[in-house]
């Protein structure tokens, strides 16, 4: 049974993550603090009769890129460019300098990745299906990732309206741009910092941690395990990791993308069951295709719902307040069935 007196005990805490070293409160008594309900229109699965995506050949968007269909001939997964894309195609930066300040293109790939239904996201489709979204990204993936300009691509997936979702209709989109992200930079030297100084991959480390300490594992595999990071920034934020050591998500074969897509999908359906359908974002960190290797680096999924808003403090430090601790948001994760 869940102890929730723990919550009324704990004090507050700073807790490291191992990984880049930045620091998070954990605070479980912030929960308690009073506040004015919202009206929020719940817009998520409304049936629309001129769905972009449920047809998007009707609604004009571009030509696909990639295609899956089942054994029925009717369309699965499909992959096309974005029609307002943040990265556009370009054959040259354009870098410029307008005194101290620097600009150049936005160069890269903005592509969309969709599934059949409209009402259902990656919780609830057949486990299949979520197979073949991770295929779908991981064929893109190696078909961009020795274009002309690119150093890193990013798969995110938005679900709700506070996530960043425009569109209901579920979606994943993968962006392929010029540069390493600051945020995967630091994970990268973190993960480097941590070898030279104990000889171990630091994402390794923590999988070793939480399969002996078991108090923040909310489900495993035979390949992967999906925990409550002891950082966790976010309530019932999660991280879905390969168990052995791999850096590159895109050299996963098929037998371990279908446990993959078994531990996505089962961290996904707990978090939406046991919050009554929340706005999460997830989003997949792996190594950067920039032509260095790097070895050190532990590919891995996050999974963050959108379970309290930034404020003064946050947004003054970058440091974050999660109100839920979690050892228990794991325990209440995982009793869910």
């Amino acid at each position: 049974m869940l102890d929730r007196n723990k919550n009324q005990t704990f004090k507050s805490e700073l807790r490291q993550d191992l990984v880049t070293g930045e620091w998070v409160v954990i605070s479980p008594k912030r929960k308690k603090r009073p506040s004015t309900p919202f009206i929020e229109a719940h817009y998520r699965y409304k049936e629309q009769a001129e769905c972009i995506f449920c047809d998007p050949v009707k609604s004009h968007q571009e030509k696909d890129v990639l295609i899956y269909y089942d054994g029925n001939k009717r369309w699965i997964v499909r992959v096309f460019p974005n029609k307002y894309p943040a990265f556009q195609r370009r054959n040259s930066l354009n870098k410029k300098l307008h005194g101290p300040y620097l600009t150049e293109d936005a160069i890269g790939f903005h592509e969309v990745v969709v599934t059949r239904d409209h009402k259902r996201s990656l919780a609830y489709i057949d486990l299949s299906e979520v197979a073949g979204v991770l295929r779908a990204y991981q064929e893109r993936y190696i078909k961009l990732m020795n274009k002309k300009f690119v150093d890193y691509i990013l798969v995110f997936y938005n679900h709700g309206r506070t996530a960043g979702a425009s569109v209901a209709h579920p979606h994943s989109q993968l962006i392929a741009m010029p540069f390493v992200s600051m945020d995967i930079q630091k994970e990268i030297w973190g993960a480097e910092d941590y070898f030279l100084k104990n000889r171990e991959c630091v994402f390794c480390r923590m999988v070793d941690q939480e399969l002996t300490e078991k108090k923040r594992i909310v489900f495993q595999n035979e390949y992967f395990v999906v925990f409550c990071p002891f950082a966790s920034r976010m309530g019932y934020e999660m991280w879905l990791v390969p168990k052995e050591h791999h850096p590159y998500f895109e050299r996963l074969e098929q037998g371990g993308r279908d446990k993959a897509a078994e531990a996505l999908k089962e961290a996904l359906s707990r978090l939406d069951k046991l919050l009554e359908e929340p706005d999460y974002n997830f989003y997949l960190h792996t190594s950067p295709c920039d032509g260095r290797i790097h070895s050190y680096y532990h590919w891995h999924i996050e999974i963050l719902p959108k379970y309290s808003t930034w404020a003064g403090f946050e947004l003054g430090t970058g440091i974050e307040i999660n109100t839920v601790l979690p050892e228990n948001a794991a325990e209440e994760l995982r009793l869910i069935v």
